[in-house]
């Protein structure tokens, strides 16, 4: 299905320097919750792609016929792209986009990790038999679970509804990438949100434990899921940059 991109969820591109940088936004999300960030980052040099996933900021039927292998494959075709155009790629994932980020981690050479509140671990088996219960009684989609923000005032730009087979297809791919956090060696920075009515904090504590390679966590004290567009936005975006300059730009 072809459908018009929502104004403000278009993609970002920005060339600068020999240091690449790969951001993605959430389930249901898009480009909009993580485009200062992207900004933010390719206004100090780096070279920034900020894709938009298959099936989002669009339409609800228009993500409804998309699925995990569909945003892994964008995932890795824009890290491969950066890859050929600069000396080395570092990745910035919020949410299912932390999820795609650790993917990219395990079959690429990723330089450094920025994982945003991401979402690493399938949830419990109840909810994965409530959700197969939904879908055999053949609804297709439940409430949103976007725009989740602290900030006053401030609204993600996401969909108003959850389609049950695309989180099917999320919770499937995800147990694969929670099965091998082993195999992430790249240097890694875990901001973890105090307060997230999203994914789980032992989400965070499992990458602690598990992932090969060096990892720091700050927690952010005033934020809900999306902090990239919440009251610690501006710590965020300084924290990516200094940990990307530190590993990759150094």
């Amino acid at each position: 299905m072809t459908t018009a991109i929502l104004p403000g969820c278009e993609p970002f591109e920005a060339a600068g320097g020999d240091t690449g940088v790969l951001v993605l936004h959430g389930f249901t999300g898009n480009p909009t919750s993580m485009r200062p960030l992207a900004e933010f980052l390719a206004s100090d040099g780096f070279t920034v792609s900020l894709p938009r996933l298959p099936g989002h900021g669009t339409s609800v039927a228009d993500m409804m016929t998309t699925g995990w292998p569909d945003w892994t494959g964008a995932a890795l075709a824009a890290f491969d792209d950066l890859a050929r155009r600069t000396t080395r790629v570092a990745v910035v994932g919020l949410s299912m986009g932390g999820g795609l980020s650790a993917f990219v981690a395990q079959r690429r050479d990723v330089g450094a990790l920025v994982l945003i509140n991401p979402l690493v671990k399938p949830p419990a088996s109840e909810m994965i038999d409530g959700l197969n219960q939904l879908l055999d009684a053949g609804l297709e989609t439940i409430d949103a679970i976007g725009s989740d923000v602290k900030r006053e005032g401030v609204t993600e730009l996401s969909y108003d509804a959850t389609p049950l087979a695309c989180a099917k297809s999320l919770f499937d791919g995800i147990a694969e990438v929670y099965e091998t956090l082993d195999a992430i060696e790249a240097p890694s920075l875990l901001l973890s949100s105090r307060e997230d009515h999203i994914v789980t904090p032992d989400n965070g504590d499992d990458l602690m434990a598990r992932v090969r390679g060096p990892i720091e966590r700050v927690w952010l004290e005033n934020s809900y899921h999306v902090a990239t567009i919440d009251n610690d936005q501006t710590l965020v975006e300084s924290l990516a940059r200094d940990f990307i300059r530190s590993v990759v730009a150094s």
